[in-house]
């Protein structure tokens, strides 16, 4: 189940990368709070399968859910004129880094188990 997660990420970068989009640089700041977001989900469901917890109800659910709430919560602060999306990004990223290094020991415990 991993090896289709980050298949389809990484067949979202590629055709990300040859299509043409340009977007407005007043959503940029949404978009990119939405793509951590988005991130975040999934290396939680990388970790979730490496876990063998992994839901595939959960993982839709919250990688849509979390990318368009961060977003909503990012232009309501917009709105507002409070820089909102700080806390988004801050929430996300230290969840990125906390579920990145999960993988990256249960990978190198496996790699040493093996040798």
């Amino acid at each position: 189940m991993a090896l289709i997660i980050v298949l389809s990420l990484a067949l979202g970068l590629v055709i990300g990368f040859f299509l043409p989009i340009n977007l407005p640089p007043a959503y940029t700041s949404y978009l990119s709070v939405a793509i951590l977001a988005a991130l975040d989900s999934v290396f939680g469901g990388i970790r979730a399968s490496l876990e063998n917890k992994f839901n595939n109800a959960i993982f839709i659910s919250g990688f849509f859910g979390n990318a368009i709430l961060a977003a909503v919560l990012a232009y309501i602060g917009d709105v507002l004129g409070v820089p909102i999306y700080l806390a988004a990004i801050f929430a996300f990223g230290s969840r990125l880094f906390t579920n990145f290094a999960y993988i990256r020991r249960y990978i190198l415990n496996n790699i040493s188990k093996k040798q």
